[in-house]
């Protein structure tokens, strides 16, 4: 396809009576485009992307926005293209593929080495799978250790430079100047609305004794003279928010989990208030090489270009 034919065809279908302003497409919403028309629904494209379902709708709710006209179809459990999503598929195709050649050409395809890269599941493990991924291909050569654990225990790792990259939960106060802070959420004692656990020994859900809300909200509760044990551990929010909900216990969760039958226990009024909770990319102490520093860019500008991070993260702990 001609570079003119290219221009001509983006033109006609960001012609809208209502604009006047040239169409901005960026890269990676025609790429989320493309992955839902190849895979035939949102849920497909995002697993194939690495995203959450509600970023791929997300995108492609922008993507429409900026052309002016919806793009999408549905056609019983599938998506397919309207017409003008149709004239767009072919541009859309070569406008990633040239951004892709480009930046390959650009991208230092000469590094050998090997990085290695934690992450705790609370910041998105599963879109940071998918980030890697796309890193790996500009980057054919490099090999790529990828482990998934807690928070505490990768901080370690990277401070003894075992791994070079990794993504945290932490407190405010434990934030490093060179840290990169993806986003930060509000901490809440949640318990089920039915259930009030207002004497007597408390029970808790736990994330296991080496996650991040142990050291957060036990000091809270043994100064404030509240017994408790812990009566299940869970692996993620999701998990420990579905045993606040059956009314198994008491837990600390993002605010955004107080929802339903989830809600604020009713002791936590005279409680000390939980820290605010922060999402970071850290890398090991030293001088950065400039791969690991184009990866935190990469991973920085997944996180960032969203509208809600707090919800699209991914919600394991």
């Amino acid at each position: 396809m001609s570079q003119a034919t290219l221009h001509r065809n983006i033109h006609d279908i960001s012609s809208c009576p209502c604009q006047t302003a040239d169409v901005q497409l960026d890269v990676e919403s025609l790429r989320t485009y493309l992955a839902v028309l190849d895979w035939g629904s949102m849920t497909r494209a995002a697993a194939h992307l690495g995203l959450s379902q509600s970023a791929v709708s997300w995108k492609i709710k922008r993507l429409e926005q900026r052309v002016g006209r919806p793009l999408l179809l549905r056609d019983g459990r599938d998506l397919r293209p309207s017409s003008d999503g149709l004239a767009l598929l072919d541009d859309a195709r070569a406008i990633v593929e040239t951004h892709d050649r480009a930046v390959q050409r650009l991208s230092s395809s000469e590094f050998t080495g090997t990085i290695r890269v934690g992450s705790n599941e609370e910041v998105g493990a599963a879109r940071l799978a998918g980030i890697l991924g796309r890193f790996r291909t500009l980057h054919p050569a490099a090999t790529i250790e990828f482990i998934v654990n807690q928070s505490r225990a990768l901080a370690p790792q990277i401070e003894k430079g075992r791994l070079d990259v990794g993504l945290l939960q932490v407190t405010e106060d434990e934030v490093l100047p060179d840290d990169v802070v993806l986003w930060t959420e509000e901490l809440r004692w949640a318990a089920h609305r039915d259930t009030l656990y207002d004497e007597g020994t408390v029970p808790l859900i736990s994330y296991g004794s080496n996650g991040f809300y142990r050291p957060v909200s036990e000091p809270i509760l043994e100064r404030h003279g509240v017994r408790y044990r812990y009566t299940i551990t869970a692996p993620s929010s999701d998990s420990v928010r579905a045993a606040v909900e059956a009314g198994l216990g008491v837990a600390v969760l993002a605010e955004r989990f107080l929802t339903g039958e989830v809600v604020e226990w009713s002791r936590a009024p005279d409680l000390d208030p939980l820290p605010i909770s922060c999402h970071i990319i850290r890398a090991r102490p030293g001088e950065r090489s400039e791969i690991v520093g184009t990866l935190i860019d990469a991973i920085r500008g997944e996180f960032f270009e969203l509208p809600d991070r707090q919800e699209l993260a991914g919600s394991s702990a």
